[in-house]
């Protein structure tokens, strides 16, 4: 693939908008993965990982526990920070640009190509939730 834009130039909208689908693919691999085919009970637990409120948990629990590098917070910041001019749906704006934050370091990692720090977070994430679900 030919890269012609500066990844570290990429406004943090853009890193979430790809972020936002990244996640979102790996989430439902999971899913598929562990035997659910129906899409409407699909559905139903992917809002368990990739809602706002969700992601807006997941970065909350990375943060405190140290999980992300010096540069992964920074992306963090700047999705978080971003302008969005949308409006939050079913969320207050506050986990709302949380979640934008967390979807723009998923879209960084996976637009440099560290696939493998990628998936670690994934999986971090897929651990997490599935362990607060119980």
């Amino acid at each position: 693939m030919i890269k012609s834009v500066d990844v570290d130039l990429i406004n943090g909208v853009a890193l979430a908008f790809e972020g936002d689908a990244i996640y979102s693919t790996y989430i439902r691999r999971h899913l598929i993965f562990q035997g659910q085919t129906k899409p409407n009970h699909l559905h139903r637990l992917a809002t368990h990982y990739v809602s706002a409120k969700a992601q807006a948990m997941l970065i909350t629990e990375m943060l405190e526990e140290g999980l992300l590098t010096d540069k992964e917070e920074a992306i963090y910041k700047r999705g978080r920070n971003a302008n969005t001019h949308t409006k939050a749906k079913n969320t207050d704006i506050i986990t709302y640009k949380m979640s934008t934050g967390f979807e723009a370091v998923m879209g960084y990692l996976h637009m440099t190509e560290q696939l493998e720090r990628l998936e670690e977070l994934i999986n971090w994430c897929i651990i997490y939730i599935e362990k607060t679900k119980k």
